[in-house]
C-alpha cells in the first residue's frame, strides 16, 4: 500500500466522512410514541399503567391493583417470576414477602402504603 501525503489525506477524509455519517443531527425529531394498546399498559420505572394507588392489597385480592403488583415485581427481579393474572395467589404473596425482606421491610407478603412506596422505587 502506498504512504504518503496522498493516502493519508484519503484516510482522514474517509474518516471524516464515517464520522459524519455516524453523529446524530441535531434537529433530527424525536421518534414517534408508538401506541400502547389498553390490555399491555406500557411499562415505565415506578408504575406499570394498571393502577396507581397505594390501597393494601393481600392474598385473595383481584384485579389492577394487584396487576400493578405483579408487573412491578417482575421488573425488580428483572424476569417474568408471576403472571400478570391480577389474581394475589400464593405465588405472588411469596414473591411479596421476599421482595419485603430484601427492601428490609417486614416480609407478611401484604402490600401496604411502605411496600407500594419501594415497590415503586425499586
Amino acid at each position: 500500500m502506498p504512504r504518503g501525503p496522498r493516502s493519508r489525506a484519503a484516510v482522514l477524509s474517509a474518516a471524516a466522512g464515517l464520522l459524519l455519517a455516524t453523529a446524530p443531527a441535531a434537529h433530527a425529531a424525536a421518534p414517534a410514541a408508538s401506541p400502547v394498546p389498553a390490555a399491555a399498559p406500557q411499562q415505565v420505572r415506578g408504575h406499570c399503567g394498571y393502577y396507581d394507588g397505594q390501597a393494601t392489597t393481600r392474598r385473595g385480592d383481584t384485579g389492577d391493583g394487584v396487576r400493578e403488583i405483579q408487573c412491578l415485581i417482575n421488573y425488580w427481579s428483572g424476569r417474568s417470576v408471576l403472571d400478570g393474572d391480577g389474581d394475589f395467589g400464593p405465588r405472588t404473596e411469596s414473591w411479596v414477602a421476599h421482595f419485603q425482606d430484601v427492601q428490609g421491610l417486614l416480609p407478611d407478603g401484604v402490600v401496604g402504603p411502605q411496600t407500594w412506596k419501594a415497590l415503586r422505587a425499586a
